[in-house]
């Protein structure tokens, strides 16, 4: 029998759902497991004290305005900043193309908001980010999807797919959520031909470049767009919509994050943020601001990438040494997380029950896939376990993994 409430909610409810990766991060709490579940940055490098000193200092010096409400677009110091470090190699970006949000996922809500409406075609890579499905189902998306493979999104079969007319294109260039993989600069000029040809808006959803740890950096979708359409001197005006955030660089509890875009579309969002939140919050903001303005921030990068390269290195040794013959992974070049693909036959779900046993925990692959499938896949984060947990839990996941080939062995 349905209680009050499933009499008054809205239709859209009925397409949310909840998050995998948010539900498993409960196991987290428990002390004895291992969790390669949730993508949570290395919270032992957290810069607690600098963090804290900053607070102290936009306190006294800027009380008032950091306790206060604050304009819907952003503080704008902050705003001049992120222009500045982001206008380069042709790309000239103004503060009236930023747009800061309480967290990057956010953006990906109030771009759902602006752009989709039911039964709207959106376009994203397979597997993708589940919490940018989750962010656009309530507005009624439906998913098209492009495969992908060790150099990102399959361009050779983006076409057939932008003939469709989706209303977007959601990707993730940068060491994939996730896959780990980075789209190839041939495959990156493409796409943005492909979508200027087609008329697509592209979601450049960037959380992680700046977390590489081998191999040179490659342009971002915004840089090469804006070389195409030989708009060097000028504000941005495309159709690239970028995601960025400093919750992977600083910390993610101040929930600061950034969209670049063009102006008329940044008016659009700053209407939407007045509907939600207001703004940001003023004190994370000013905080942020005094980190990044004293040149923190930049000295503080390297670090997270000697933590997560020496980890990535790590989880990969281990799992040479204890998976079984014929199971396969992605090797990222930076950012936090790998992709393992099971022997057909085997579900990730379920060994998700075994590991749970062991004491160990990943995210299972199935809700990556926007139309269903890969249920032999799963995703592992190197980012947030220890050396001896890695080795620990990879020694753990490979006795669960043999374990049931051989039962699949016996069966068959």
């Amino acid at each position: 029998m349905p209680d009050f409430w499933d009499l008054h909610y809205a239709q859209r409810v009925q397409l949310m759902k909840s998050s995998a990766i948010r539900d498993l991060l409960k196991l987290t709490e428990q002390p004895e497991v291992i969790s390669f579940a949730g993508g949570l940055p290395a919270a032992e490098i957290f810069p607690v004290e600098k963090v804290a000193s900053a607070t102290q200092k936009v306190l006294q010096e800027r009380g008032v305005q950091a306790l206060q409400y604050g304009p819907s677009e952003g503080y704008r110091p902050l705003l001049e900043l992120i222009a500045q470090t982001s206008s380069r190699d042709g790309l000239t970006i103004t503060p009236e193309n930023i747009f800061i949000v309480s967290g990057s996922q956010q953006g990906l809500d109030f771009v759902g908001r602006l752009l989709v409406n039911p039964g709207d075609l959106v376009l994203v890579e397979s597997p993708t980010y589940m919490g940018a499905l989750q962010a656009m189902a309530p507005y009624g998306a439906d998913y098209i999807t492009v495969p992908s493979d060790e150099n990102g999104l399959r361009t050779d079969a983006l076409e057939e797919m932008l003939a469709l007319k989706p209303k977007l294109m959601y990707v993730l260039p940068n060491f994939q959520n996730p896959s780990g993989v980075t789209l190839s600069l041939e495959r990156r000029k493409r796409l943005v031909e492909l979508a200027n040809r087609y008329g697509v808006p592209v979601v450049e959803d960037d959380p992680y470049s700046q977390l590489r740890f081998e191999g040179e950096p490659l342009p971002s979708l915004l840089t090469l767009d804006s070389q195409l359409r030989k708009s060097e001197g000028e504000p941005y005006r495309g159709n690239i919509i970028q995601l960025n955030t400093f919750s992977k660089v600083l910390t993610p509890g101040l929930r600061v994050a950034w969209i670049v875009a063009s102006p008329e579309l940044v008016r659009k969002l700053v209407q939407t943020k007045q509907g939600a939140d207001l703004h940001t919050a003023s004190l994370n903001q000013l905080i942020v601001h005094e980190l990044l303005r004293e040149g923190f921030i930049e000295q503080h990068i390297p670090l997270i990438r000697r933590t997560y390269g020496e980890r990535r290195n790590i989880m990969l040794q281990a799992m040479e040494e204890h998976f079984p013959a014929g199971i396969r992974w992605t090797r990222p070049q930076g950012g936090m997380f790998l992709w393992v693909v099971l022997p057909e036959g085997l579900n990730s779900t379920e060994l998700l029950r075994e590991a749970v046993k062991e004491n160990v925990a990943f995210v299972p692959g199935t809700p990556f896939h926007a139309q269903g499938g890969g249920e032999n896949t799963l995703r592992l984060s190197f980012s947030n376990a220890t050396p001896e947990q890695i080795r620990e839990g990879i020694a753990r996941l490979g006795r669960v993994f043999h374990k049931a080939l051989a039962e699949t062995a016996v069966k068959a």
